[in-house]
């Protein structure tokens, strides 16, 4: 399904809602409440230049992406419990586009997966007429947890997006339910890209949180993700998180995560399937500084299959360079370690990676990275950001660097 406006085979229910919303004369008494939904509504408006520099072994010339996204929305008022949602993306390049994307064809220079197009990135209908209940049908944005198998991909200029039903309910004291059918991805890349721009999927996604423990969160998942045309990538993942933080003085907080997953072959599939995920986290927050040490695994199934978690938000997972965004085969170690906080209203963060293989004895490489990222006023946010990879047995060494400043209007 093609997140482009002009294409005429999109996801038709909440789009052509809205169009008729907004089209309905006010003269007809039947309108009035739309008309008043209308009236009520609320825009948006965003925008963010970035400057994105790769400089990658093997590839003779450098990146230099400058690239400007712009995003418009318009949230209409509700009528019984009812409302809307439409959002357009627009990326633009400014100057010439001296790096590869996944429409540009642009050869000898490294990957910036930040293609110029312009897309609907959101159109869905919106039912909030039962207690303690949001319902949501149509192209939406949605997160689960940390992004570690549901995630929006925020980092990227087009973001990804989902064409789903999605129920959440919070009747159940200290408890977040969260139901969902999805139909689509609107991935990264853009549907311009060709058949992976979009993937169909028949796939059902369940979370259950409860947050009435004095220690933290427990969450119990599952995710089980059927491709239409990549049944080999079809996997059912089924895993309890818990994570919190405990205070040990008016200064000093304790932060621990706790996590495990098992995935395995689902649907279609035509290949067994049999990986285990985990994630040891630790840490503290010390008069506003946090550290960090913790170790993600996602395992491998005797080298012929690893666990895999494709609608994730992968750029924040595993290292910047997005080395990994896809698991090898013989799996992936990364043990990590991070110091962030904030010096003169600005937030830092550095952290360093040590990746390893799961079987096979593979050390892949390291990398480190910094960030500094600073609101100017409650419109505009400046940011830098930059990490380096270092190969020993995977991929080969990479240089990254981003300038950015945002707005939101």
């Amino acid at each position: 399904m093609s997140k482009h406006p002009i294409v005429q085979n999109m996801w038709p229910l909440p789009a052509t809602a809205l169009m008729l919303m907004a089209a309905m004369p006010t003269s007809q008494a039947v309108a009035d409440p739309i008309t008043e939904a209308i009236k009520n509504g609320e825009a948006s408006l965003s925008a963010r230049y970035r400057y994105e520099f790769v400089d990658q072994d093997g590839i003779p010339n450098d990146a230099h992406a400058s690239t400007l996204k712009t995003r418009l929305g318009y949230r209409t008022g509700k009528v019984s419990g009812f409302s809307g949602f439409l959002e357009a993306e627009h990326v633009a390049a400014i100057g010439s586009e001296n790096f590869s994307s996944p429409t540009n064809n642009v050869a000898n220079h490294p990957v910036v997966a930040d293609p110029t197009e312009t897309e609907i990135n959101q159109a869905y209908l919106r039912y909030q007429g039962l207690a303690d209940t949001d319902i949501k049908y149509g192209r939406q944005l949605f997160t689960l947890d940390n992004h570690r198998f549901v995630g929006h991909v925020g980092w990227r200029q087009n973001e990804q997006t989902f064409d789903a039903a999605t129920v959440v309910n919070k009747s159940l004291a200290d408890t977040t339910l969260t139901a969902g059918y999805i139909h689509n991805v609107n991935r990264l890349v853009s549907e311009a890209a060709g058949p992976r721009g979009d993937d169909g999927m028949q796939s059902g996604i369940f979370n259950a949180r409860y947050d009435g423990l004095s220690a933290g969160s427990l969450t119990a998942y599952s995710y089980l993700v059927d491709y239409d045309s990549l049944d080999a990538a079809s996997t059912s993942s089924y895993g309890l998180r818990f994570t919190g933080g405990t205070d040990l003085s008016d200064s000093v907080k304790a932060l621990y995560t706790l996590e495990y997953a098992q995935q395995s072959d689902y649907a279609d599939n035509p290949n067994s399937v049999d990986a285990d995920y985990y994630l040891l986290e630790g840490g503290a927050s010390v008069s506003g500084v946090t550290f960090k040490l913790g170790q993600e695994m996602l395992g491998s199934d005797e080298g012929t299959a690893s666990f895999q978690t494709p609608l994730a938000t992968l750029h924040a997972m595993n290292g910047w360079t997005d080395k990994f965004l896809s698991t090898p085969d013989d799996g992936l170690v990364d043990t990590y370690a991070s110091i962030g906080g904030k010096a003169g209203g600005v937030k830092v963060m550095a952290i360093h990676h040590q990746f390893e293989s799961d079987t096979a004895n593979q050390d892949y490489g390291t990398e480190t990275g910094v960030l500094a990222a600073k609101p100017l006023n409650e419109t505009y946010t400046l940011g830098f950001k930059a990490a380096s990879y270092s190969a020993d047995d995977f991929s080969v060494d990479t240089d990254k660097a981003w300038l950015w400043v945002s707005a939101s209007f």
